[in-house]
């Protein structure tokens, strides 16, 4: 027993030993340990490229990285010269410029940390921007640069859009995790640029400090977005849909503005309301996969399309649609015009939007052949994404022809039993105005590198043709027909024509259909030679107007009057020979209300105040004058066309302008158009004529 516990004690004491040594290091020696740690503690670290730009279509920043900087001290770098010199102004400009410590905190941080030897002090965790560096860059000691003077700058990218909110969820995001949204997380590959590599020390309290002397591989900073996006016309998008939602109190709304023959996305705005009531854009319902939905009525225009191909349907031949409910098979169908629309043409059946007559004729001509009107949809695009140039975007849900039951057709029909995003219904109605020719759409235009070209976008041809020349002029008819005599006649009084079709289909939730309504609107103008095609989505609308008519159609309206008001090239010239009939109305164009209702009234023109509003425009209708409101909007350019120079003069240098005139008379023309964003200060020329 007494060899066993002799044997033991050496091992006994040999672990006394390591205790007392860890103690040792641990409590004694523990600066000079951790010091030395530090000092081998060195490692290639990134620096982070800039993160390219992403801009509008006329180059306005839409995301930027700006740049910000931590500032650091290394207080071995400098001379003691140096410190005698200039430490009691330095110490004095920092407790200053932070106002968060005194002038000799601040000197004692410094000369503390080097008297230790220390080599890293991080003076504020504030970030200060650009122009706050270069003046601190002058500073005592900092004057020195980086390699005398010890002074670091670490530079912080933060992400920032100029217009706030405004087409944010297109924008998107990019979070640290690498997930993301919209075209930041879409095209992310060309934004982020290429890290760069330097070498770090590791210092006493773990902060990882660059040695400045010190190889380093520099970043390549990220390329730029060029998008098709119109920053106004997104303007007006958003702010007639957030009308509409608040006047409504629906669920969400998307609306999406393209250009006819490019297929360029110029606005898209997706709004859905918060828990306190208000909007705000969290979702890219207009693309993405939740924005499936059944399109309703906006689908008839597909089912004429494949009848006119395939048959010889005249728009002026008959259709008995009865009572206004129809049985097929197990279930019914039935129009929203109580008592029906007995025995009507088919143009008044798609202008009305009968339910009844396209599912009828759907089932004559298809029910038998049911393959024939899928290969259309096929062939249209509406069975598969389309490659958008975003990530997420949603695919329709189509069944295919072996999976129908004797009601899918009939259904299908007028636009339920299938599932489609707001773009491909839009992209259909695109192809009709872009004379059968369907484009892609496109958000990106190009990607450059300090405004050389690394990557351009060209508009892609999906199908050059979609339907006969003679089947694209009856169509055209039906949608004009429908602005003109059918559910959409709310719009038909603009200066210009409309095309189009509403969509008001219900709610399908957990397998059943609910009292919740998807109001829709798709269609383009001018009619008669098409520039831009808009689709408006609104999700439940609550209150007695629940149709796409009363809801989705007005923005549709709205959003094309101001993109009339802001392009000329839209407007009809007057005839050379035109002279206006000073017999019948006085010269009234444009100006304040009171004064021109005053007018009118004193020589006995019959008119009528149709919106209240100090500043109108007048609007001839019958033998009479409408008066229509003339938005002035602060930071917009007015449209004081036709107002007299008094009221022009009263109305642009209310708004900041400074106002060159030229001629006599009214005023004929301006050089900045109406709507067009403005500062305070900006010249506007007017002519009188």
């Amino acid at each position: 027993m007494l060899r066993v516990r002799l044997a033991f004690l050496p091992m006994l004491l040999f672990g006394i030993a390591i205790v007392y040594k860890i103690g040792v290091i641990q409590f004694v020696e523990g600066d000079k340990w951790r010091s030395l740690a530090a000092e081998i503690g060195l490692e290639y670290r990134a620096i982070e490229a800039t993160r390219g730009n992403i801009l509008s279509d006329n180059g306005s920043l839409l995301a930027t990285s700006i740049p910000f900087y931590k500032l650091a001290l290394d207080p071995s770098r400098a001379t003691q010269k140096m410190v005698d010199d200039g430490l009691d102004s330095l110490a004095y400009l920092l407790s200053k410029f932070y106002g968060d410590n005194s002038k000799s905190t601040y000197k004692q941080r410094i000369l503390d940390a080097r008297n230790s030897g220390r080599r890293y002090v991080l003076l504020n965790r504030k970030l200060i921007d650009y122009q706050e560096k270069k003046e601190m860059e002058q500073w005592p000691i900092f004057r020195e640069g980086r390699m005398d003077g010890g002074a670091l700058f670490t530079k912080v990218d933060k992400r920032f859009k100029p217009f706030g909110y405004l087409g944010q969820r297109s924008i998107g995001f990019i979070n640290e995790n690498g997930r993301g949204a919209g075209l930041e997380y879409s095209f992310n590959a060309d934004l982020a640029g290429m890290n760069g590599k330097a070498l770090y020390r590791k210092t006493v309290g773990g902060k990882w400090r660059p040695i400045p002397d010190a190889s380093e591989v520099r970043p390549v900073d990220g390329y730029d977005l060029e998008t098709t996006i119109d920053i106004n016309l997104q303007d007006v998008a958003e702010s007639s849909l957030l009308s509409a939602l608040g006047h409504h109190k629906a669920d969400y709304g998307t609306v999406v503005v393209m250009e006819v023959a490019t297929g360029h996305i110029k606005a898209i705005a997706n709004l859905s309301k918060n828990s306190n009531g208000t909007y705000s854009e969290r979702y890219n319902y207009a693309v993405g996969r939740q924005g499936l939905r059944e399109p309703g009525s906006t689908f008839k225009l597909v089912t004429m399309l494949c009848l006119l191909e395939d048959t010889n349907l005249k728009l002026s031949d008959s259709i008995k649609t009865g009572d206004g409910v129809e049985q097929f098979y197990e279930e019914s169908v039935s129009d929203h015009k109580e008592g029906g629309y007995g025995t009507i043409t088919i143009k008044e059946a798609f202008e009305q939007s009968s339910n009844i007559a396209m599912a009828k004729l759907a089932d004559k001509y298809y029910g038998l052949k049911p393959q024939k009107f899928y290969d259309h949809l096929v062939d249209f695009g509406l069975t598969r994404a389309m490659g958008f140039q975003m990530v997420g975007e949603g695919v329709p849900k189509v069944k295919k022809p072996e999976e129908w039951s004797g009601i899918t057709l009939p259904w299908m029909a007028h636009g339920y039993g299938l599932e489609l995003t707001p773009l491909h219904t839009l992209t259909m109605f695109n192809a009709v105005a872009n004379n059968g020719v369907m484009v892609k759409p496109m958000i990106i235009k190009r990607i450059t590198k300090a405004e050389k070209e690394v990557n351009v976008f060209n508009t892609t041809v999906m199908n050059k043709k979609i339907c006969s020349d003679e089947t694209l002029a009856q169509i055209k008819i039906l949608l004009e027909g429908v602005v003109e005599n059918g559910t959409a006649n709310n719009i038909s009084d603009a200066d210009y024509k409309i095309a189009g079709k509403t969509g008001t289909a219900q709610t399908l939730k957990n397998g059943k259909y609910q009292k919740q309504y998807m109001t829709s609107f798709a269609g383009y103008f001018p009619a008669d030679a098409p520039q831009y095609s808009i689709m408006v989505v609104i999700e439940n609308p609550r209150g007695y107007s629940q149709y796409g008519s009363n809801v989705a159609a007005p923005v549709f309206k709205e959003i094309a009057d101001q993109v009339y008001a802001k392009n000329i090239e839209m407007h009809t010239e007057l005839a050379s020979d035109f002279k206006r009939d000073y017999g019948v109305f006085p010269v009234i164009q444009a100006g304040y209300q009171p004064d021109l209702v005053t007018i009118c009234n004193e020589i006995g023109v019959s008119n009528h105040i149709t919106e209240e509003a100090d500043w109108v425009r007048a609007k001839i209708k019958d033998n009479s004058i409408n008066w229509k409101k003339n938005e002035i909007q602060r930071g917009l350019t007015p449209n004081v066309v036709g107002m007299t120079l008094r009221d022009a003069l009263y109305v642009l240098e209310s708004n900041g302008f400074r106002v060159n005139i030229s001629g006599e008379g009214r005023v004929k023309k301006q050089s900045i158009l109406a709507g067009r964003r403005a500062s305070k200060g900006d010249i506007i020329h007017i002519e009188l004529g």
